[in-house]
């Protein structure tokens, strides 16, 4: 257990890193590295663990307050979310047989794209314009669930963002209502590889649900932020992400 200065530093890192899984995904940008950081001699399958104990109980929160503000359609989010879980585990379950630094290079060519397409196209996902309709909307919705779950599962980093990215530009939701429905899949994708983590690992419980707790708060101020200010806001903080995530990416690949 660190000392109490760097639980408090990582308490607010939480904090901080629930407001923006919230309104776009990606928080994991500022949790993940403010754990290595902070606890510097830790097993990774210690930091893994922890690192997802305080993201499981900030997604519940904020799936909660947009289940209960903006409704998102259940009978996509659920079945989505379901197979999330079954693809997290599995990812998870291979996360010691392949090294991370195969995947970085394809996500850095993946994040730029999707920041790139996002910026070429303004008004998507400013208003709700879905593109299947019965079975073949389930359908792709699943797919995406569980491809991003094992991703999450395998790696991790920018997992929310990536859900959000495939429910407005494949499926065709407005960024509110996109991020609402990956919040209650990212839960699931979280729970999933906490499974396994936990029995390889079992995270720091006391700081893990001391940052979940911090991780709480944050999710709950940022999905109200998000309800409040709309589609144009999230999509604004979104590319923020995106571009966090593809800054932090290259450093990794470049240095190694």
């Amino acid at each position: 257990m660190p000392d109490p200065t760097h639980v408090l530093l990582l308490c607010v890192a939480a904090g901080f890193a629930g407001w923006i899984d919230a309104v776009s995904g990606g928080g994991g940008l500022v949790q993940l590295p403010a754990l290595l950081i902070g606890l510097p001699h830790a097993a990774p399958a210690v930091i893994l663990a922890t690192n997802k104990l305080s993201s499981v109980c900030g997604t519940a929160a904020s799936a909660l307050t947009y289940q209960r503000r903006v409704r998102p359609d259940l009978r996509t989010a659920l079945p989505m979310a379901a197979v999330a879980l079954v693809g997290a585990v599995g990812g998870a379950l291979c996360a010691s047989a392949i090294p991370s630094d195969v995947f970085r290079p394809l996500v850095l060519v993946l994040l730029v794209a999707v920041g790139a397409f996002t910026i070429a196209r303004p008004r998507m996902g400013l208003d709700e314009k879905l593109r299947f309709h019965g079975r073949r909307h389930h359908a792709v919705a699943a797919l995406c669930g569980g491809a991003i779950g094992f991703y999450d599962g395998i790696f991790g980093p920018g997992t929310g963002s990536f859900l959000v990215i495939a429910l407005v530009g494949l499926l065709g939701y407005a960024f509110l209502a996109a991020s609402a429905t990956a919040r209650i899949v990212n839960l699931a994708t979280n729970v999933g590889a906490l499974l396994v983590f936990v029995p390889q690992g079992a995270p720091l419980w006391g700081l893990g649900l001391a940052m979940g707790a911090c991780n709480v708060a944050g999710s709950w101020f940022g999905a109200h932020t998000a309800i409040r200010r709309g589609s144009r806001f999230v999509r604004v903080v979104f590319l923020i992400v995106v571009a966090g995530l593809v800054v932090k990416l290259s450093h990794d690949v470049l240095t190694g």
